[in-house]
This record gives structure tokens, C-alpha cells and sequence, in this order.
């Protein structure tokens, strides 16, 4: 299929990805199709950002760990400052978490990079297209995981602060109650994500795609 033979513009696509040998066959699978081309590649996520406001392209394919912000973080930040942009998230990691964490994100679909040649091209014609597709076996890996904890927004909160470094005290403080509630919070918090203190807390919870750090 080609841009000239369907007279249609090709589809812009901008690359963010920390290796430079991923970058490159990317960008010759992208560029091998006719009806696509790479306008742009980054190398980490603030560069991703700035680049997507820079260009515009019709579709982002972004690495998830990046150096700096991270490409859920940098997902984020461009569906914020463009509701309408098309993110596909491209990922070592097959668990249901960072699935849902990337999905959950704003991302239109989400490709196992030891999958990409296969699905690479049919993925970006389709969410181009406005479609959010999943490949068969990241929708499996969604489908069997299990139900999340209820997590309230205020034990969300308290987790998010602590999570940046702030004492108990200190999150009392923030905001303005008393150390018994965070501490009741944070028990409840340990029983819901079946742990047993707060650094297990928190990276469960970083995990599971329920906070941010940044």
C-alpha cells in the first residue's frame, strides 16, 4: 500500500526510544510502507514531549523505559496537552499491570517489541484509523488479570506523598490531619494490597500503575 497510489497523505509517525538500534529498525520498517514514513525519533521522554508538540505526528510509538521521565509519564504529558493525539506504547514487559498501567495512560494499544515486525505496521494503520487495537496475546494477559484493590482516593493520596519521600508527619501536615488518620489509612492500604509496610506499598502501588513518583 502506498500514500500516492490511495492519494492520501502518508501517515507521520515520531518514535521515541532510547536505543538507537531499535530506532533504526523502526524506522526502516516504518519507512519500508508506503503509506507511512518516521518524522521524527527521541531518545528519552521529555525530548518525546517536546518533539510531539513540535511535529504533531498522527501517531507516537513510545518506548516504556526511558531515561527520565518514563514513557507512561511522557504518555501522559502529550494526551494532556492533546487530547487527540494516538499513542502506541511499545514494551519489553508482557504483565497484565504494565498493560493496564499504560492503557490507563492514554495509550490506544500496546505492542510486545518481541512482537513488532509482526504487528508493528497492521497497529499503526488501525489506531491511525482511530481503532484501539490490542494484539491477541496482550488482550489474553489483560483479560486474566485479577480484580484491583479499592483504593480511595485520600489513601491514594497519602500513598502518592509518601512515595516522594514524606514522613507521616509530614503527610499529616499536608493534609491537615491528624498522624492516627494517615496512620488508619495506611493500614487499611497494607491490607487492601496485601503488604505489610510502606516501601512494599509503594512499589506495588507504582507497579500496579496506581500512583506516580513523578
Amino acid at each position: 500500500m502506498s500514500a500516492a497510489s490511495t492519494g492520501t497523505a502518508p501517515i507521520r509517525v515520531l518514535c521515541v526510544e532510547d536505543h538507537a538500534v531499535v530506532r533504526e529498525g523502526l524506522e526502516l520498517i516504518i519507512n519500508g510502507h508506503g503509506d507511512m514514513r518516521m518524522v521524527g525519533a527521541a531518545s528519552t521522554g521529555e525530548e518525546g514531549v517536546a518533539l510531539h508538540r513540535q511535529l504533531r505526528p498522527d501517531v507516537t510509538l513510545m518506548d516504556v523505559e526511558l531515561p527520565g521521565m518514563s514513557g507512561i509519564d511522557a504518555t501522559r504529558a502529550i494526551l494532556k496537552e492533546t487530547p487527540a493525539a494516538r499513542v502506541v506504547v511499545l514494551s519489553m514487559h508482557s504483565g497484565a499491570d504494565n498493560i493496564s498501567q499504560a492503557l490507563d495512560a492514554g495509550a490506544a494499544s500496546y505492542l510486545l517489541k518481541d512482537t513488532l515486525s509482526r504487528s508493528l505496521v497492521e497497529v499503526i494503520r488501525d489506531v491511525h484509523a482511530g481503532r484501539r487495537p490490542l494484539p491477541d496475546d496482550v488482550a489474553r494477559r489483560l483479560a486474566a488479570r485479577p480484580p484491583q484493590p479499592d483504593i480511595t482516593p485520600r489513601e491514594l493520596e497519602i500513598l502518592t506523598l509518601i512515595a516522594n519521600g514524606h514522613s507521616n508527619k509530614d503527610v499529616a501536615a499536608a493534609l491537615a490531619i491528624s498522624r492516627e488518620t494517615v496512620h488508619a489509612h495506611l493500614r487499611n492500604v497494607f491490607t487492601k494490597l496485601e503488604v505489610s509496610d510502606r516501601t512494599s506499598a509503594v512499589m506495588t502501588a507504582v507497579r500496579r500503575g496506581l500512583i506516580s513518583t513523578r
